[in-house]
């Protein structure tokens, strides 16, 4: 049964992203993308989502902990995080097939409400793959294929996001997403932490002053934002920094300098350390490659 709904999904994403890159759609919380050829490894934040390879096959590192998915998976994204990514297996004959579905937390918390989903457990990685399974396969599809009658979207795309919600929350990984909405639960608590960071990553960070914001005490902050992110407090917000500088150099022209103090650097010399031991290269001579790898 996977096969021929996974078939249809295949067709489905190829017909609506006919071009290499991402697709953004008529439905918000949908993106489609496709590359036909392997990529490097680039830095991103992932939102929290559902990811699925439809054809082809990618690899997403976070923590120095690798995690491969194909079309037989689907990577789950509970809580916002930055990480590398590329894509592994892809032609221009046989390209990589992507599609993100975003995760509202209302609805995840509207579905908590009627105890059909599970309580959640101790604080788990905010990420993780998972088979797929026909259900949630079909539910996708359906998505997908409402972008060819654009009148339905709007009745119909909100129903079908709460269904594939379901789907994830009642799979093998529901504990894992419903421990993000759950008032109180320490993993939410690490949620409200994150989106904090996420939302002030260039303002000076007071770990015991964050914690107390999310009421716990430092050392259970860091042992539960670290299980959940797999990175410290001040790692976290590092990878945020130096991500938003080299947007910044790139997309707006800032030289190393005014993007490390863009971001909260106030040394240049300690910024260029950290993002060539984030991105192998010093700043300037990264930036030449990305510009050239642009023009070619």
């Amino acid at each position: 049964m996977i096969t021929g709904d996974l078939s249809k999904l295949v067709s489905a994403i190829a017909h609506h992203a006919p071009a290499d890159g991402p697709l953004d759609t008529a439905v918000p919380a949908l993106r489609l993308a496709r590359t036909s050829a392997p990529t490097d490894l680039s830095a991103v934040v992932y939102e929290p989502s559902l990811c699925m390879v439809v054809q082809g096959a990618k690899e997403v590192i976070l923590a120095g902990e690798s995690y491969r998915y194909d079309s037989v998976q689907s990577l789950l994204v509970s809580v916002d995080l930055p990480v590398a990514a590329r894509v592994v297996e892809a032609s221009p004959s046989h390209p990589c097939l992507m599609v993100r579905i975003a995760l509202d937390p209302a609805v995840v918390g509207d579905w908590l409400t009627d105890g059909t989903t599970p309580p959640p457990g101790p604080p788990a990685r905010g990420l993780t793959v998972t088979p797929v399974d026909p259900p949630l396969l079909e539910a996708v599809y359906r998505l997908v294929s409402l972008l060819n009658s654009p009148k339905d979207i709007a009745p119909l795309a909100p129903l079908v996001l709460r269904e594939i919600t379901y789907r994830v929350l009642t799979g093998p990984q529901g504990a894992r997403l419903c421990q993000m909405a759950v008032t109180g639960a320490l993993a939410q608590r690490v949620a409200r932490a994150v989106r904090w960071l996420k939302d002030h990553f260039a303002d000076p960070l007071r770990v015991e002053t964050l914690a107390r914001q999310v009421r716990m005490s430092p050392s259970a902050f860091h042992l539960h934002f670290k299980a959940v992110t797999g990175l410290s407090p001040l790692q976290y917000q590092k990878q945020l920094r130096l991500q938003e500088a080299r947007r910044l150099m790139m997309g707006e022209g800032l030289d190393a300098a005014s993007a490390a103090f863009r971001v909260g650097y106030e040394s240049p010399s300690q910024f260029s350390r950290e993002y060539r031991r984030l991105y192998g290269t010093p700043p300037r001579r990264d930036m030449a490659a990305l510009k050239a790898a642009a023009r070619t």
